[in-house]
């Protein structure tokens, strides 16, 4: 087996793209799960784009230890930016409004989603947070860093209240594709998929809207609550009239280290898939990986005390907390003895996916292990606010995820559009980005255990060396991301068609019917009778194995 091909002829692009009508308000008004999923993947990279000019211009800022280019007062506001961007309008709803709208119904053999139009409202929900945040930006921008800490979020100039809405926003988009993934699991399975048979992928974003659905209300209800402090200063969290500013850092943290895990679980979905797809082995512990996701989407509501402790909180709680945290490594360390175990003697086909699952495991490995560190509250204490925690929070959440991010758009994108792209150039730009991660942030790692804080606009000359190689780097990375965009942008236009629908012969549920998918989906409700990537059964290939898996030719109308 390989890769896709590496020859890229001019081929010309079906009129029926997605085997359905192209107008605009097809699409616009569409109640196509996989049409829905496009246009998030299209919104999630622009945003990725955004963010990633905020970072270069702080990187170039910070090349020098006084002013480069922009004064002190726009560098608070271009971190600021920067973090909302990457977290809440990229890494969160990444993998679960992109991938997990496209292949969870195709993995358990549905039509769509159970709420088609509530889908496509998602969507628009997000896009339309994400123009009032953007708006909020441009009058006035805001400084507060993302996570909004009082009393400075309540009483600073810039415009925090119009991009507290928008994260509003932002945030009830994720509620509504959680529970829609929910209630899709639930009560859309194809016959003969009980939850011992459900893939590995949808295991981790069912985990993962649990999440969504259980703590994003929380966020909103603290965004909120901030923004009225600001625009109305009633006290909430105002010392001088009885409220208390932690009760913010409570609230807030109360969601967001369960976001982590939003980020972070569906990411490890997609590395579950992609190391059986592409080792053509059964999942070594199948049922240890599932129940680990349930297991760290449980654990993630009782650790956002770790994030507090220099908040002056008890002694015991610190280390209780700290306790916990560490606990998660246990459910992380599961996943990853169980990927190498898939990985052992496996008919590995090395190609750009797999790249990027080598390239998961080590940030996740590197990564965890700091964070450990962090947990541990003496250690804390010397890191916090340092830049070892702005690395060590990059290794995990856009390192993991994003190497995550990166080996579904790649492993995937036969399925999505038909195309397959220049697996030479898919490589050079994973070499780039692998290594670009680690030039960026392994000195930020020495910053921080040197003293240096994050999120200062000027630092001591003796810094200067470690910020220079941070920000080589992160221009070894920015290359590679925009080779990703050329390659793959020449792949729509002018990829040729995979030598089969299946291209990487894997044998996981959603390569059962054609690339891309009909609009339906299926001709016929599959039937499921074997487990999930089972390489080892005998008889057909699983994608040919039952009627329901003949592929329709491109244009077919359903009937």
């Amino acid at each position: 087996m390989s890769g896709p091909v590496k020859s890229w002829p001019k081929i010309k692009r079906p009129k029926n793209y997605l085997n359905v009508e192209t107008t605009a308000a097809s699409w616009y008004n569409t109640r196509d799960h996989k049409r829905v999923a496009v246009m998030f993947l299209v919104a999630v990279i622009a945003a990725l784009f955004l963010g990633g000019v905020f970072a270069m211009v702080l990187r170039i800022e910070l090349l020098t230890p006084d002013r480069t280019i922009v004064s002190a007062q726009a560098y608070n506001r271009l971190f600021t930016l920067h973090g909302i961007v990457m977290i809440f309008m990229f890494l969160i709803p990444a993998i679960p409004s992109v991938f997990g709208n496209f292949v969870l119904p195709l993995m358990v053999g549905a039509q769509d989603v159970a709420f088609p139009r509530l889908n496509l409202a998602s969507l628009y929900v997000y896009l339309g947070g994400t123009v009032i945040t953007l708006w909020g930006m441009i009058h006035g921008g805001t400084d507060t860093g993302w996570t909004f800490y009082a009393p400075y979020s309540t009483t600073t100039p810039t415009a925090v209240v119009p991009v507290l809405i928008g994260l509003f926003f932002v945030g009830f988009s994720s509620i509504l594709t959680g529970l829609n993934f929910i209630v899709t699991v639930h009560t859309m399975r194809a016959p003969g998929l009980h939850w011992t048979r459900l893939p590995l992928f949808v295991w981790a974003i069912y985990a993962t809207s649990v999440i969504q659905v259980l703590a994003t209300p929380v966020l909103g209800m603290t965004l909120l609550l901030v923004a009225i402090e600001h625009a109305f200063g009633i006290g909430l969290f105002d010392v001088a009239q009885g409220g208390d500013p932690v009760l913010l850092q409570h609230l807030f943290w109360f969601y967001s280290h369960p976001a982590v895990y939003i980020m972070i679980l569906p990411a490890m979905g997609v590395i579950s898939e992609v190391v059986c797809g592409l080792s053509r082995k059964n999942p070594f512990g199948y049922k240890a990986i599932a129940y680990s996701s349930l297991g760290i989407a449980f654990v993630g509501f009782f650790t956002w005390g770790h994030h507090m402790f220099v908040s002056g909180q008890s002694t015991f709680d610190g280390g209780l907390f700290g306790v916990l945290s560490m606990l998660v490594g246990i459910f992380t360390a599961i996943k990853v003895f169980n990927w190498v175990g898939t990985m052992f003697r496996g008919a590995i086909a090395f190609s750009t996916p797999y790249a990027y699952v080598c390239g998961f495991i080590y940030f996740l490995v590197f990564g965890g292990m700091t964070g450990i560190a962090l947990a541990t509250v003496s250690l804390d204490e010397h890191w916090h606010d340092t830049y070892f925690v702005v690395a060590h929070f990059h290794f995990i959440m856009v390192g993991a995820a994003m190497m995550a991010f990166l080996a579904a758009l790649h492993y995937w994108f036969p399925k999505m559009f038909g195309r397959t792209y220049h697996e030479g150039w898919g490589l050079v730009s994973a070499t780039l980005i692998i290594l670009g991660f680690n030039a960026t942030f392994v000195p930020q790692f020495l910053l921080g255990n040197a003293g240096m804080p994050r999120r200062y606009y000027s630092y001591p000359a003796e810094f200067q060396a470690l910020n220079v190689a941070s920000t080589a780097g992160a221009t070894l990375l920015a290359m590679g991301f925009l080779i990703i965009l050329l390659y793959l942008a020449w792949a729509l236009r002018y990829g040729s068609g995979p030598l089969s629908h299946n291209p990487w012969e894997s044998r996981g549920f959603e390569w059962r019917t054609s690339s891309p998918p009909p609009k339906h989906n299926f001709d016929e409700q599959p039937v499921y009778t074997h487990q999930p990537h089972d390489y080892q059964k005998g008889g057909e290939h699983p994608a040919e194995d039952h009627r329901a898996s003949v592929l329709r030719e491109p244009g077919k109308k359903h009937e």
